[in-house]
């Protein structure tokens, strides 16, 4: 298999991947985010493209470090590139994704997490370890349609009588960084409360509770 993109270097401190984060192109079609993807001046890249058509295209050694997460971190762990595999969506940011890709990317999925053994809790999006920075795979990403066919973590079920904790406990328990309050709460919402605005509401703090104690439950 030819790999494309000579954005890659060897993964650091003889890590391996855990995490999957899946994002969008933030591009209007798949030549050019495959051209910047492959360009060595941009110095950024993924393991697989996914084309709105379904088309797979792995363009890095999953055994090499892309350059495709950036800074952050995730349940407290820095340097994601080397931690993780890298899916790019074609998708600009302003539209649902198409069946065939998403079909393609639940394909796809099953795979790389058998060969690393990466368990649903460790399929995030990129807006989950980038709090602020980063906003894909968006509000549109079928993020449920991954919950159900155990390809990611959604919301267990929580004793109502159990006490609420602190919004801030629960987002930490999840993985999220340590930003600022209203960052972590909108990246929770990207992914969990698509639509919700505002200031914190105890619905945010019941499905935290709840999304955080199936990521306890979960292999990572």
């Amino acid at each position: 298999m030819s790999f494309p993109s000579p954005n890659h270097g060897p993964r650091q401190n003889g890590l391996h991947p855990t995490l999957i984060v899946l994002h969008f192109t933030g591009m209007i079609d798949a030549a050019s985010a495959r051209s910047r993807l492959c360009d060595p001046a941009a110095e950024v890249s993924a393991h697989w493209l996914i084309d709105e058509d379904g088309a797979t295209e792995a363009l890095v050694p999953e055994d090499r470090r892309a350059w495709h997460a950036g800074a952050g971190s995730w349940q407290g762990h820095q340097d994601i590139n080397s931690r993780s595999i890298g899916i790019e969506l074609v998708n600009p940011g302003d539209r649902p994704f198409a069946a065939a890709q998403m079909d393609a990317l639940c394909r796809l999925l099953p795979q790389i997490m058998a060969r690393w053994q990466v368990g649903p809790a460790g399929v995030i999006g990129h807006s989950d370890m980038a709090p602020g920075r980063k906003y894909d795979p968006g509000s549109r990403f079928d993020w449920a349609r991954l919950g159900r066919l155990g390809l990611a973590v959604g919301p267990a079920a929580v004793d109502p009588a159990e006490p609420l904790p602190p919004l801030s406990e629960s987002l930490t328990r999840i993985g999220y960084p340590d930003v600022a309050p209203e960052q972590r709460l909108a990246a929770f919402r990207l992914r969990f409360r698509p639509g919700a605005v505002g200031p914190e509401e105890i619905a945010d703090r019941q499905l935290a509770l709840a999304v955080a104690t199936a990521m306890d439950a979960t292999p990572r």
